[in-house]
């Protein structure tokens, strides 16, 4: 049903920006709108990851840099039954994660600096398992698809502040156009990119509940990043708004402008999974497959030393507790 819904926003997300090069152009605008959105849509396909990759300066990481990391994705994909992702890392303090690339067999994953020092590898493994639940959903190319519609309306809604829209032979006049051009066909797909994003999200957390076998890890991993997110400072996403439907929780935006469900309802849909998966207490652990041995804290660098407190944390990057 959710990938029915998907197709059906989508469709109208594209049939949107062909109604706007039809009221600024009339029927060659449409055309002409139709084209650019398939030619945005094949560049997209083609360099999505490398685009949103590059946009982070994320780097890339393997079982000999980021042995941890790498071997927990790498237990969560066979799970999962998932060919291998490319693996990223991103030197940044905010906590959040994003998966992209357009389909399973080129995907990559990319987790903050600053998520995988506040969390444990536990809570790390249920944020990973939904990235991979987007991949496995196909999810990183469909909304990569959304944002370049989306933003591609916006440009043209630009492009008619600036010259005369309208289509005289159907007796539109310009200020109609430049009006639908300005406010209704942006905000019209700032509602359908929203809705497409939401019920990805859902997805995304369930899938992840069943690849990790955690559900209540993952709701633990959210509940504790989605106020620091909103609090520290994301400069990726404050230069590129459109940027913010990729990660784990949403950054700095009201729940009635979010790409994102509230954070309290996905935590309670996840403890209702966990009920489902007849789990009454703490779920084991995400098995290693043999990584658990590469517990250095080195693994990822730079890596900030935990707060001290009266009992060692076992973090993400290492089991053991120590720094």
């Amino acid at each position: 049903m959710s990938g029915f819904r998907t197709v059906m926003l989508l469709s109208a997300l594209t049939a949107l920006f062909m109604a706007l090069g039809y009221t600024l152009g009339g029927s060659g605008g449409a055309v002409i709108a139709l084209l650019v959105a398939a030619g945005m849509n094949l560049f997209t396909f083609w360099n999505a990851d490398k685009i949103v990759l590059s946009m982070h300066n994320a780097r890339e990481v393997d079982a000999q840099s980021a042995p941890e990391f790498y071997g927990m994705v790498q237990a969560l994909s066979q799970r999962a039954g998932l060919p291998m992702p490319r693996v990223y890392v991103i030197d940044q303090d905010a906590p959040n994660a994003f998966a992209t690339g357009r389909n399973p067999e080129n995907a990559a994953v990319a987790a903050t600096t600053g998520l995988l020092n506040m969390l444990t590898r536990d809570e790390v493994a249920g944020v990973m398992a939904h990235e991979l639940g987007h991949v496995k959903n196909r999810d990183t190319l469909i909304m990569t698809m959304v944002a370049t519609i989306a933003g591609a309306i916006s440009m043209l809604a630009n492009f008619g502040l600036f010259f005369r829209g309208g289509n005289e032979e159907n007796g539109h006049s310009n200020m109609i156009a430049t009006l639908l051009a300005v406010i209704v066909a942006p905000f019209a797909a700032m509602i359908v990119q929203m809705a497409i994003s939401r019920t990805r999200e859902y997805g995304a957390d369930q899938a992840g509940a069943e690849i990790s076998g955690n559900p209540r890890a993952l709701a633990s991993a959210l509940a504790k990043i989605s106020g620091r997110a909103e609090l520290i400072p994301n400069p990726v996403a404050e230069r590129n708004p459109a940027a913010a439907q990729l990660y784990i929780v949403p950054v700095h935006v009201s729940e009635l402008f979010s790409t994102h469900p509230a954070t309290e309802k996905r935590i309670a849909a996840l403890e209702e999974i966990a009920q489902d998966m007849g789990q009454s207490g703490s779920p084991p652990p995400v098995s290693m497959s043999g990584q658990e041995r590469a517990t250095q804290a080195s693994a990822l660098s730079p890596v900030a030393p935990p707060v001290a407190s009266p009992k060692p944390r076992r973090s993400a990057l290492d089991p053991h507790g120590r720094d």
